[in-house]
């Protein structure tokens, strides 16, 4: 239960959850909760009003192929879904604890727009598209076009995300996330990769991080010299040029930029040597 004095407004249908959007365009949205709740107890989230998409019909599940996840997903549904990327599912596994999983969301995580989502990055390297609706109607971003700014997102103050479509996925897809503990961890650096091979020859290189900067970001000096110079360890040094850490709570920008060198620079000798 909110322990706050803010009136909820809790949505059964996706065109009342539209509604009720366009007409509380302040109203704090709650999908999962399990950030909501935390700024609610902590203080830093003061709600006038609140949106309630739990019980939405409609916006929960995941097509039989895993081209299609609605916006209140969890985690759980996630790492249980065998026609997702395994990538995909190893990084549900990652947030949080079970609790957290069961009850954490796939649109949550993507529209608070942390620049330490867990998931944020592998939406980047699998080219993923995230549907906006509205009263006005439905309209498509790409991922890479999704987070503007620090905890800013594409979204217009009357939509709300429904659900996330994948194309059909080219490559290996690979995950790797770096906390202070190895599980239940707020990540330090994440990061994800997609490569597309001919033999030795690189086709295709798509590399995101997470942590590294106001957003999540594609490494394109680290994905462009994999491509023109094949699967060399050297291409990590290109990642200085692509993050932007700081210095926070959790870590500094220095060991950010070490650390994102040094399991870029991991992945491409595995991969290197799986031939």
């Amino acid at each position: 239960m909110l322990s706050c004095p803010a009136p909820v407004f809790r949505a059964r249908t996706v065109a009342e959850a539209c509604r009720l959007r366009a007409e509380l365009p302040d109203a704090t949205v709650l999908a999962g909760g399990t950030d909501v709740m935390v700024y609610l107890e902590g203080g830093s989230l003061k709600p006038t009003r609140v949106l309630d998409l739990w019980g939405c019909e409609g916006l929960r599940g995941i097509s039989d192929d895993g081209r299609t996840l609605g916006t209140l997903t969890t985690w759980t549904d996630v790492a249980r879904h065998p026609g997702l990327p395994e990538a995909l599912r190893d990084c549900a596994l990652t947030v949080g604890a079970v609790q957290i999983q069961n009850r954490g969301t796939v649109g949550g995580n993507i529209v608070n727009a942390s620049p330490a989502g867990d998931s944020l990055p592998l939406w980047l390297v699998l080219d993923a598209t995230f549907v906006l609706a509205s009263v006005r109607g439905e309209r498509r971003v790409k991922a890479e076009h999704f987070w503007l700014a620090y905890r800013r997102t594409a979204l217009a103050a009357d939509e709300l995300l429904v659900r996330v479509e994948l194309p059909e996925v080219r490559g290996a897809v690979r995950y790797r996330k770096v906390g202070t503990r190895l599980a239940q961890s707020i990540s330090k650096v994440v990061m994800a990769t997609r490569l597309v091979r001919d033999g030795q020859r690189v086709t295709e290189a798509r590399v995101a991080f997470g942590s590294v900067a106001p957003i999540p970001v594609r490494a394109r000096h680290v994905e462009r010299a994999l491509v023109d110079a094949g699967l060399d360890p050297a291409a990590a040094r290109e990642v200085d040029r692509d993050v932007h850490p700081i210095d926070d709570v959790r870590s500094t920008a220095a060991y950010r930029r070490r650390v994102a060198a040094n399991i870029l620079r991991t992945w491409i000798t595995a991969e290197r040597a799986a031939g």
